[in-house]
């Protein structure tokens, strides 16, 4: 008997994202989670923050950590928020758990619901996903949370379908997301102290804007300098070099490098475990060559008379 993709027992979860995600929309949260909303209620969050920090931080977690589990547009906003009402230091630790906590709560979401399925669907194309993760594990997914080119969700959903496990996803993207984490909420600071349309020009703003233009070019930088220390970290770097150039193997080609190599003044190390040439000098092109060229010349010799050689003027050439 086959049984549909979802089944039975997974449609409780279903209907209630529904149904959440039904509800928040008609009452207007998600419309309400733009940069410019919290603009106008700024004031309003910092007085009520201020009343009560503890409700305040709890309320902010419970709100972030469902737009991130259920994959709601404006978690930016959110962070920005979190920036504009806690400050700095507050605003990242509430923002860093949260956003974790959302993440992996996604990441199991899509485990229960969709893996079964999908995988036995689509195993193909999520072959190369489940190749690096097999690969690299907990680093592959780092390095996709610190250059955010895929979205944030996207890796929550597909992280899920793979076999990577609940704790070291956690702690992975902790820590993978954060330096991004403490930029966005760094602006919000920023944003927060804007009372003007002059104010948008502040330095610290500018800052800001700049951290985040320039952070996925940093952080790529970020991953290939850990990416390389993981490669050669247990190899020994010597304190001197006795050559310039080692050119490994005296083919064709090696013997070009090599000689190329001299000639710049290079002191150049050619390595070859048989013989000097390789195969072009000693089997391939040259010997081939020098056949052809005795293959022809017998056959014009047999055909000496055609052109006016006998074959006792041959024998009297050989002799």
């Amino acid at each position: 008997m086959t049984y549909p993709a979802v089944r039975l027992g997974k449609w409780p979860l279903v209907v209630a994202l529904l149904v959440l995600a039904g509800g928040l929309w008609h009452a207007g949260w998600l419309d309400a989670l733009t940069l410019v909303n919290l603009k106008h209620q700024q004031a309003e969050l910092a007085s009520r923050t201020h009343a009560n920090p503890f409700g305040a931080a709890l309320f902010f977690l419970a709100v972030y950590i469902i737009a991130a589990s259920a994959s709601f547009p404006g978690a930016v906003v959110l962070t920005l928020a979190g920036g504009a009402i806690f400050g700095l230091v507050e605003g990242t630790i509430l923002v860093s758990f949260a956003s974790t906590i959302g993440a992996t709560l996604a990441f199991l979401g899509s485990r229960f619901l969709f893996r079964d399925a999908l995988r036995t669907r689509y195993g193909e194309r999520l072959r190369a996903f489940d190749e690096g993760i097999a690969r690299d594990g907990a680093w592959y997914l780092f390095t996709l949370r610190l250059v955010p080119i895929v979205p944030f969700f996207l890796i929550n959903a597909l992280t899920g379908l793979t076999s990577l496990k609940v704790r070291q996803f956690y702690w992975v993207s902790q820590l993978g997301m954060l330096p991004g984490t403490i930029a966005y909420v760094f602006a919000g600071t920023q944003l927060a102290k804007i009372e003007s349309l002059s104010g948008i020009l502040s330095p610290g703003l500018i800052g800001a804007l700049v951290i985040l233009g320039v952070l996925p070019l940093l952080l790529r930088r970020l991953s290939q300098f850990f990416t390389t220390r993981r490669v050669y970290g247990h190899f020994k770097k010597p304190l001197r070099f006795d050559y310039n150039l080692i050119v490994i193997g005296a083919g064709s080609a090696g013997l070009v490098s090599a000689y190329i190599g001299a000639a710049a003044k290079a002191k150049v190390a050619l390595i070859e475990r048989d013989r000097m040439g390789g195969d072009c000098l000693n089997t391939g092109c040259v010997p081939s060559k020098a056949l052809i060229r005795s293959a022809r010349l017998i056959a014009e010799m047999r055909d000496g008379q055609r052109f006016g050689i006998g074959a006792r003027a041959l024998d009297r050439a050989s002799g």
